[in-house]
């Protein structure tokens, strides 16, 4: 079945959705149109240049980045300026462009859980919340025969999910009744006479900002004409979602030792560090990217060590002034893997929906440092 722009957006955002992003942050279709067909993905950190100029080689119909191509307002779209190039090449190449940032980055598996993943921590939570939004529960009914499409209709779209788990539902088994009216064109029954169905009643959570989009992906595969469904609003706060991880060591070890096992984790050519090479390390706290404003938290959550990217001189002395130790493993060694993550949604979501689109990852380095 051909996937549209908007099939690969709904793979994604059920896994990330855009409300955990910060408010800064500008995520979402950046170019191109939702409805547009797409049989070829691409997945890259970054769009430069040389990533437009790639995806056109490989007629690529949609380029997925975790970097924003457009954060700030844009005042021109001038050809010999490098936004206004990049645009107006997948302007003409009919290349839609999506980028996933920080609810990348927050979400439950996403860049921070990765990370933590990575440098194998144990009892990891996370560093500093963000997110604090609330439930609905949707209680839908549905005919014998049916629950599972529907339950997995609604955890595709993003409901269902308790910390880790995924497909959280509870089913009640019953009898439904209708009678069907004239100019109705029923799935089971016949019109003007009473109808008894053995239904479930399928329950389960959403947040409350997507529970849209969980309704009208039920009605996609429900097979009645029209559904009945109850939405409860719940007082359930959706708890630990946020940015960076903390978490704790197999076993204790020297910083000189850590930062060593982090390059070699990470598979880096270097790290930078600040602190005493001998200071014993056991609790760490981490975030991907540029994280130098987490600092405190990660203090006040009792880490021996941070690990981030892009730390600055001042922000290297302020960590030093409250015994913090800092492993700075750059902005790029440090989120790397985002392009996997966002293939792994993508390709795991369009089995899931049937849908036939081939997925690849860009070949471009984009790191814009060389270790000497």
């Amino acid at each position: 079945m051909p996937a549209t722009c908007r099939d690969i957006i709904d793979i994604i955002e059920a896994a990330a959705p855009p409300c955990m992003a910060e408010k800064w942050d500008n995520t979402g279709l950046q170019l191109g149109h939702p409805d547009k067909q797409v049989k070829k993905v691409m997945v890259a950190i970054d769009l430069l240049e040389e990533v437009a100029r790639e995806a056109v080689e490989k007629q690529v119909d949609m380029i997925v980045t975790h970097h924003p191509f457009i954060l700030k307002p844009v005042k021109s779209i001038r050809e010999d300026h490098f936004t206004g190039k990049v645009a107006s090449m997948l302007i003409r190449n009919g290349i839609s462009l999506y980028c996933a940032h920080t609810n990348l980055d927050i979400a439950p598996g996403g860049i921070n859980d990765m990370l933590a993943e990575k440098l194998e921590l144990g009892d990891t939570r996370v560093l500093a919340e963000t997110v604090k939004e609330y439930y609905n529960k949707i209680v839908v009914y549905v005919p014998a025969g049916h629950e599972d499409r529907v339950r997995d209709a609604m955890a595709d779209a993003g409901a269902g999910w308790i910390g880790n788990y995924s497909h959280c539902t509870f089913q009640t088994q019953g009898t439904g009744t209708f009678k069907p009216a004239d100019g109705t064109n029923p799935y089971i029954g016949t019109r003007g006479i009473l109808e008894k169905v053995e239904e479930y009643r399928l329950e389960t959570i959403v947040p409350r900002e997507i529970t849209s989009r969980v309704i009208d992906a039920v009605k996609d595969v429900h097979p009645y004409e029209e559904v009945a469904y109850d939405i409860f609003r719940l007082e359930n706060r959706r708890e630990g979602f946020g940015l960076g991880r903390i978490g704790v060591l197999d076993k204790e070890m020297s910083l000189k030792e850590f930062a060593g096992r982090v390059k070699e984790l990470l598979g880096l050519e270097y790290v930078t560090v600040s602190g005493d090479l001998n200071k014993a390390i056991s609790k760490v706290a981490l975030c991907g990217g540029s994280g130098g404003s987490l600092i405190q938290q990660a203090v006040a959550r009792g880490a021996d060590v941070y690990v981030t990217g892009d730390i600055k001189y001042h922000q290297a002395h302020q960590a030093l002034s409250l015994d913090m130790a800092i492993v700075d493993a750059g902005h790029y060694g440090t989120e790397k893997f985002s392009a996997d993550i966002l293939m792994g949604y993508i390709i795991q979501g369009a089995r899931n929906k049937g849908k036939d689109i081939e997925v690849i990852k860009s070949c471009i380095n984009v790191d814009p440092f060389i270790a000497l």
